[in-house]
């Protein structure tokens, strides 16, 4: 499988749900791994190193799916599917960032349409992790005063101002400031600016001087629990 290929997760502690959903995404085409616990699920799946998104049951052993979608969020998008859900309970999980909240039985095409909604939004995020990822490497090869002329230079502020700021001379900022653009790899302060905007990198980053490539974390659940049918 390449590196990039979509992956759909899908959580359910019922082991005939759990399969018969794996088969039909996986005869369209998806890349699918199914767990039948939050724990073995939190343990064991890798939700940054491709796109992917989770249905995930309501009702699970170890941990319910509302508290599983808190610790996934803005990883990776969540699709839940369940048989108990009441109106309420798919509001909340809407809105708390939900992709989708299906009830079982569920028709193979709205499956399909949700999973694909999901997978899109999975592009977005795993594109904004990828770009974070490399402007963190062209951050590590700044100096310390590279780091300082970058994050006053983004912030708007003139040579000059950067100069008094910095208790340095004007010529000198701008032979930093040339070596910021050249290092980050763009042609222009409007380009810079939008780089390190659409990455989420602020100030206090630019500053760092320590190498902190930013890793989504999740808890891992605690012990499994007697399954039960979700």
């Amino acid at each position: 499988m390449n590196s990039t290929t979509p992956v759909v997760f899908v959580v359910d502690d019922d082991e005939h749900v759990r399969n018969a959903l794996s088969r039909l995404l996986r005869s369209g085409g998806y890349a699918v791994q199914a767990y039948g616990t939050a724990g073995d699920f939190l343990n064991d799946a890798d939700l940054t190193s491709a796109p992917a998104c989770v249905l995930l049951d309501l009702q699970l052993p170890d941990l319910s799916g509302i508290e599983l979608q808190r610790r996934l969020h803005g990883i990776v998008p969540i699709v839940f599917v369940s048989a108990h859900g009441d109106m309420q309970t798919a509001v909340d999980a809407m809105k708390a960032g939900a992709a989708d909240f299906l009830t079982k039985p569920i028709d193979a095409g709205v499956l399909f349409e949700a999973t694909t909604r999901a997978i899109e939004h999975a592009h977005r995020l795993f594109e904004q992790r990828e770009q974070r990822t490399e402007l963190q490497h062209r951050l590590e090869t700044l100096t310390p005063r590279e780091r300082e002329v970058m994050a006053l230079v983004v912030a708007g502020r003139p040579n000059k101002l950067v100069a008094d700021e910095l208790g340095a001379a004007e010529k000198t900022i701008k032979i930093h400031r040339a070596r910021v653009m050249e290092k980050m790899k763009v042609r222009s302060l409007a380009e810079l600016v939008r780089l390190t905007t659409s990455t989420g990198i602020d100030a206090p980053v630019l500053l760092s001087t320590q190498s902190s490539r930013p890793r989504p974390s999740v808890q891992p659940a605690g012990r499994e629990a007697a399954p039960h049918t979700g």
